[in-house]
């Protein structure tokens, strides 16, 4: 019965707004600003990326970079709502047109960027790739000796193919047991129910935090796929897909030019620079573009934060996730986090 409401969704969605894409130019942009706010969606309970607080806040990074879209469109960081889905409900959660945008540490592929409908904006959120957790008293140190291993795998992700394509390649023999949700994989790895849990490094690391104890687990060395992770649209607005694109690259420009929530206001007041005076509004009407006001990329900084400050709350080493920066560092910082400049 839902997998038929969610079809008989998509259907009449495509036939009010009248294309196979399922939007119009500018149709999302003017919806969100008539209803007053973005409907987000996110993962079903990942930390870091997308989870409730104790006060049933979600907080992430995915979710933050949501309020980032609400911040640049109203002004208003809290103009945002959010849907918690699983992998398998996201995509049709989008073009049925549930969600105005999907923030749920989505990898982008060719496919799901040409077939289905969507379209990935550019900006990658986080930088990843799949890897594999195991307890420590498995005994091993390395992805080549889990021949024979019973992995736990969630479903309607690539992770499923990318695990085939590894122990094939290298001779290796398993047997897979997939979960609809990223929290019932990591239970069974704790039950003892499959010896490995795989998925991209960032979920192993997530998920390893909210095992009974954590230090009993490491993720092996290895880094078996490229995964990109980034928000996603749906296709035929380009409009909303510049919003979706631009709102990534600026928080990435601010963190280059050294533009933080605490001085962002005084900067866009004082500022001798030009690129910093185009990217704060002071110098141009580059806001006009994207049809947000001036200040847009003050209003995202000062409320949500830079690219550097949102991955050091929800990430970083004083996280309970302890991730580094690595290849999510700015490309002047030794990683490939890159922005084309707002002018």
């Amino acid at each position: 019965m839902k997998m038929l409401k969610s079809t008989l969704a998509i259907v009449t969605a495509a036939a009010v707004l009248g294309i196979s894409g399922f939007a119009q130019a500018g149709a999302t942009l003017d919806a969100v600003q008539k209803k007053g706010f973005v409907q987000c969606g996110v993962s079903d309970g990942l930390p870091g990326f997308s989870v409730p607080d104790s006060t049933g806040k979600i907080v992430g990074i995915d979710a933050d970079y949501c309020r980032a879209v609400a911040a640049a469109i109203f002004g208003d960081a809290t103009k945002v709502k959010f849907s918690q889905l699983n992998a398998k409900e996201r995509f049709t959660a989008l073009q049925s047109g549930e969600i105005d945008i999907l923030s749920r540490n989505t990898t982008m592929t060719s496919s799901r960027d040409s077939g289905m409908g969507l379209k990935f904006p550019g900006f990658i959120t986080y930088y990843d790739g799949i890897g594999f957790l195991v307890n420590n008293k498995l005994g091993v140190k390395s992805a080549k000796e889990l021949d024979g291993a019973t992995i736990c795998i969630q479903a309607g992700t690539t992770t499923e193919l990318n695990v085939s394509d590894y122990f094939r390649g290298n001779g290796l023999k398993y047997t897979p047991i997939t979960f609809d949700t990223s929290d019932e994989s990591a239970k069974s790895l704790e039950s003892g129910r499959c010896d490995v849990l795989t998925s991209d490094k960032s979920q192993l690391f997530a998920q390893r935090s909210k095992l009974a104890s954590p230090k009993d687990y490491v993720v092996l060395p290895e880094t078996i796929s490229k995964e990109p992770l980034g928000p996603v649209v749906r296709n035929g607005d380009d409009e909303w897909l510049a919003i979706a694109r631009w709102v990534g690259y600026a928080m990435l420009n601010a963190e280059e030019a050294g533009i933080t929530s605490k001085n962002v206001e005084a900067e866009a007041k004082s500022t001798k620079n030009p690129d910093v005076a185009r990217l704060l509004g002071t110098d141009g009407e580059y806001g006009k573009d994207l049809k947000v006001k001036k200040d847009w990329v003050v209003q995202i900084v000062k409320q949500v934060g830079n690219y550097g400050e949102v991955f050091e709350k929800n990430l970083g080493k004083n996280t309970p996730l302890e991730i580094d920066r690595g290849l999510n560092a700015l490309w002047s910082a030794g990683g490939i986090q890159y922005a084309p400049p707002v002018r």
